[in-house]
């Protein structure tokens, strides 16, 4: 069984990740002690909040962190964590400009603007949306087409790293992928069948 440690580093809804990655059948362990993470098959980033807040909970575990994604244990970012793992976000940008995320893989995070649309969406963006996938990539199989659902007011464009998009206005980044680093946008812990998916798809690339 597959060992994934989901890391609690203040933010992010740790039960549910847990549970789903259970019934996608790995062993979970919730844990804060960054010396667990170079025993894991996997680790997962969740996150709910502010893109600053969270960077700064997880500072004191972004050595061990980093190291073991080089080392090539794959790790995926949950909604806010997906975000971390891109270069900068413009959430925070009024207290001093963007912040600095983890880096992993290139990408910029914006803020949903709809003032100028007919429609006037709302922001946050919540709720299902279809999922196209636009790479072939082993944690995306079984999905294209699918539904998930979303909370953010946040998205990132479609870059290199992107293997599934959404719509919401504007196409964005739900799935992003490169080498052991992968992230989702929406929660695939509240996602139904197609998050179990994504999930079993992400144990078994451990």
């Amino acid at each position: 069984m597959k060992r994934i440690v989901v890391i609690d580093y203040g933010l992010g809804n740790l039960r549910s990740a847990m549970r789903g990655l259970e019934r996608a059948g790995a062993q979970v362990k919730v844990t804060s002690d960054s010396s667990q993470f170079s025993r894991a098959d996997g680790l997962v980033l969740p996150g709910v909040g502010a893109f600053k807040s969270g960077m700064q909970n997880v500072q004191n575990k972004k050595g061990a962190l980093l190291q073991a994604v080089n080392e090539g244990t794959p790790v995926l970012g949950i909604c806010l964590g997906m975000q971390m793992l891109l270069t900068a976000s413009d959430e925070g940008e009024r207290q001093g400009g963007p912040v600095e995320g983890l880096q992993l893989l290139q990408g910029h995070v914006k803020r949903f603007n709809f003032d100028i649309t007919p429609e006037k969406l709302k922001i946050p963006h919540m709720g299902w949306n279809r999922l196209e996938v636009v790479k072939e990539n082993a944690l995306v199989k079984g999905v294209d087409g699918g539904y998930a659902y979303f909370v953010h007011s946040y998205y990132v464009e479609p870059g290199e790293h992107t293997v599934a998009t959404s719509s919401y206005g504007t196409s964005f980044a739900a799935v992003i992928a490169s080498g052991s680093v992968f992230g989702t946008q929406f929660h695939p812990e509240k996602s139904s069948t197609v998050g179990l998916q994504i999930l079993k798809n992400f144990v078994e690339l451990c």
